[in-house]
């Protein structure tokens, strides 16, 4: 090989690293959540999080999705995911409009109930960086992480007392916040 040959290739091999970073350090990545991704940003993204979750996801859920661990799972599913992913038959929250990328709403199509469960189960107890998706795993107990995943794996076939309870116009099984039928909040 000729030194002019080997000499240009190192120099374009450390050319690409150096123009990403002052791309990045030069201000011109789009960071606002309304800005379109970087290339291949969704690709792999995607990529590096289903080989993450394939690897790692348990195989089973460790109880049935009977109708009191489905409740329960609506509970929590109340409480902690419905701000960002919203209710059946309910519009996105300010929250979830404002983020990138866009939260999915679980109950308006598919959802996640074409994902086995321990997938789900994966990314409540993790969360997913960059996304805005915290993970549950040192704030929620194991049975509850169970719990709301096998909520959202079976959201296309719950039972109507299941469906009731997604509907109710409580927003916080604790009770630090309901709203009585018939109140408006005005913003």
């Amino acid at each position: 090989m000729k030194p002019g040959f080997l000499i240009g290739l190192v120099v374009g091999v450390l050319l690409i690293p150096l123009g990403v970073y002052f791309y990045l350090a030069g201000g011109y990545a789009p960071v606002a959540t309304s800005s379109p991704p970087m290339p291949f940003e969704n690709m792999l993204a995607h990529k590096a999080l289903d080989a993450r979750v394939a690897k790692e996801m348990p195989k089973s859920a460790p109880f049935e999705p009977t109708e009191a661990n489905l409740t329960a799972g609506v509970a929590l599913y109340k409480e902690n995911c419905a701000v960002c992913h919203g209710l059946p038959g309910g519009s996105k929250s300010f929250i979830a409009a404002g983020m990138f990328p866009p939260p999915p709403q679980l109950f308006k199509g598919k959802g996640v109930t074409d994902d086995e469960p321990g997938e789900t189960y994966w990314k409540v107890a993790n969360g997913i960086r960059l996304t805005g998706m915290p993970g549950f795993h040192g704030s929620l107990k194991e049975d509850q992480l169970w719990q709301v995943s096998l909520l959202l794996a079976k959201a296309d076939a719950l039972p109507e007392s299941v469906k009731n309870a997604l509907t109710n116009m409580d927003l916080v099984a604790t009770g630090e916040f309901r709203l009585v039928p018939g109140t408006t909040l005005k913003q």
